[in-house]
């Protein structure tokens, strides 16, 4: 709202009017794309066929703030010639850490009156959220954003918070060392920023294994840099100021066929991509980038036709809160959605949980984003109030943020107190459940998914002292495979006595070669060897060939197909029926066709094993290698 001169004087006394042409260009164009990034994330989540490539909202949303902080920081120091590092950290904690505190806060709440237990369980994603760690969190823990059999967290979403706010944290540093000492100019400047997302997409590549679960490169602040940095380097060579005026007749078709191409790419592959495409590591994310930074280029001038198609008002109203529809987009959908998360999507309750996330987002952007940014005295009145002293708004902000967090941490503690006899309970089970227990856990099976998805077991065959003692000893059958096979263990050993079983939770097929090589120099892995893998993910014929070599031709190789209703389900059941094709040795035992319409097998993930299925898996498996 403009001013005159005679009230800003009146209410600002010892401040020039220039200071408010300091203040950015508002450009609406930016958040149209904010909406549509949002909007797809939003649809991934929801399962949409439409939006398989969902996901890559992200990717956009990390451009689109490469581009602003660097063009603000910029901008910045050539008109002050310095860096306002304080200013700079404070305007993005005013912007960001309420409303996620208001996030977190409604969401204690509610977990502590309607599902403590649960709020225990997420303890540790809470504390890193609230201190934007929570990706390098996920990654230590080996938590996967694509694949889950237990309930997934509601804050899982804020990972990508913790990559923005860590680099709002080092990039203004770097970036004046970098001014300052050996790039002074724009063309040096960008070509080192180009090289650091380089650097960034080289690492993800190299850390990327086909066929595997991609958390690590997707999580990593290290290896989605890249997509700040392009959005970075863009701000150097495209600051916003220069897209304020009209263009002439030639340069404005320019920005316009740039902006259309850019956003055509960025469409086709939110809709297209799929999670487990490996081009999206090997350079996919990289052009959805430089297409994004395209679409931000064109849509930063409010005369282009791009900019002017995302400028559309409704567009722009989502975009404006498009942090909070963000923030409470995935609580609502966990919290609200079906117990079974391969229900199919029942679409009025869909529309249900998307208004009340806009509801949510909107009350958070009039009420707490927008007054607590721009120091309103009073948020319920619509005119704007210029402060005097910034001092009542900041301790405002002070006291909001100490109440919430302390609110979280108290809950968060009760919670895990009260929840601490059956988190023993559960550790006493698990130890009971291991090598020196062997006896115990072939008459008790471990029932708890819960105590299997929180330790590693291994199981060795009964032996005699002797045995044990022989360091040369060898078995006869070895069956190697993940948390299913670990629940169907003791069962399987009633069959096979002599089996050797080497089960971990959340195993790959990836980890397999390791597996046997250590199983090998132990002398542990028989002439027989089963396999029972693919639970957790995908994995290329190439790594199953890989797997197959090494076990030679001398053994006889039994290959367990899955019955787990994720993606990837067809996919792994499809490579290890190829595998069978053309290898005398290698057999498939087929436990999917064997389990269908059998759901009283099951547990609650459809995944693990009920007692009955259990014994029914391992009846299968034992039939399987006594009539070969």
């Amino acid at each position: 709202m403009s001013l005159t001169m005679s009230r800003f004087n009146k209410i600002h006394p010892n401040k020039p009017l220039d200071v408010m042409k300091y203040k950015r260009r508002y450009i609406p164009g930016l958040d149209g794309l904010r909406a549509l990034a949002v909007l797809f994330v939003i649809a991934y989540h929801f399962n949409w066929g439409v939006a398989s490539g969902g996901l890559l909202g992200v990717g956009v949303f990390f451009v689109l703030s490469g581009y602003l902080i660097t063009d603000l920081l910029v901008e910045e120091r050539k008109k002050k010639g310095r860096i306002n590092m304080k200013q700079f950290w404070l305007r993005r904690m005013r912007r960001l850490l309420p409303a996620m505190l208001l996030m977190v806060c409604i969401l204690t709440v509610y977990l502590t009156i309607v599902d403590p237990g649960r709020l225990s369980s997420i303890r540790g994603d809470i504390w890193s959220s609230l201190t934007y760690t929570n990706n390098w969190y996920l990654i230590y823990h080996n938590v996967s954003y694509f694949e889950s059999f237990g309930p997934p967290s509601p804050i899982g979403h804020l990972w990508s918070l913790a990559v923005e706010e860590q680099f709002y944290l080092i990039w203004p540093l770097l970036l004046m060392i970098v001014i300052s000492t050996i790039a002074p100019t724009r063309g040096k400047l960008f070509l080192l920023i180009l090289a650091g997302a380089a650097a960034s997409f080289a690492l993800m590549a190299f850390l990327y294994e086909p066929g595997t679960d991609p958390s690590r490169v997707y999580y990593g602040t290290d290896t989605r840099a890249f997509g700040l940095l392009i959005g970075a380097a863009l701000a150097i060579v495209c600051p916003s100021r220069k897209f304020a005026e009209p263009f002439s007749r030639k340069g404005t078709a320019w920005v316009n066929i740039w902006g259309v191409v850019g956003l055509c790419i960025v469409m086709y592959m939110l809709i297209k991509s799929g999670k487990y495409d490996e081009s999206l590591y090997r350079g996919g994310m990289v052009v959805l980038s430089v297409a994004s930074a395209m679409v931000i280029a064109a849509a930063a001038s409010p005369f282009s036709a791009v900019g002017k198609l995302l400028a559309w008002k409704p567009l722009r109203w989502l975009g404006k809160r498009s942090y909070g529809i963000y923030l409470f987009h995935y609580p609502v959908i966990v919290l609200t959605g079906p117990a079974d998360p391969n229900a199919i999507p029942n679409l009025i309750l869909q529309l249900a949980q998307l208004t009340i996330t806009v509801m949510l987002a909107d009350l958070s952007y009039r009420f707490v984003e927008e007054p607590i940014r721009n120091d309103k005295r009073n948020p319920f009145r619509k005119e704007v109030r210029y402060m005097e002293s910034s001092k009542p708004i900041k301790r405002l902000i002070m006291l909001f943020s100490v109440v919430m967090t302390i609110f979280i941490c108290v809950a968060c503690a009760r919670v895990g107190s009260e929840n601490n006899g059956s988190s023993e309970l559960r550790k006493s089970e698990i130890s009971e459940y291991s090598i020196e227990n062997t006896k115990q856990t072939e008459s008790a099976p471990l029932n708890n998914s819960k105590s299997m998805s929180s330790s590693n077991v291994l199981l060795v065959p009964k032996s005699t002292a002797e045995d044990e003692k022989s360091s040369n000893s060898s078995v006869e059958i070895t069956a190697i495979g993940d948390s299913v096979l670990v629940g169907v263990a003791p069962y399987l050993k009633e069959l096979v006595p002599e089996i050797n079983i080497d089960g971990k939770v959340s195993r790959q097929m990836s980890e397999a070669k390791d597996v046997v090589a250590q199983l090998d120099s132990k002398k542990k892995l028989g002439n027989i060897v089963i396999v029972e893998l693919g639970t957790n993910g995908p994995f290329s014929s190439e790594k199953l060939e890989e797997l197959l070599n090494n076990f030679g031709n001398n053994r006889e190789i039994y290959l367990v197909n899955t019955r787990v209703p994720r993606d990837w389900q067809d996919s792994v059941n499809k490579t290890l029926a190829d595998a069978v094709k053309g290898r005398s040795n290698v057999t498939l035992i087929d436990w999917h066709s064997f389990s269908a319409d059998k759901p009283e097998w099951f547990t609650k993930d459809s995944v693990h094993l009920q007692p009955e299925g259990a014994k029914a898996y391992a009846s299968l498996i034992a039939k399987s290698i006594q009539t070969r």
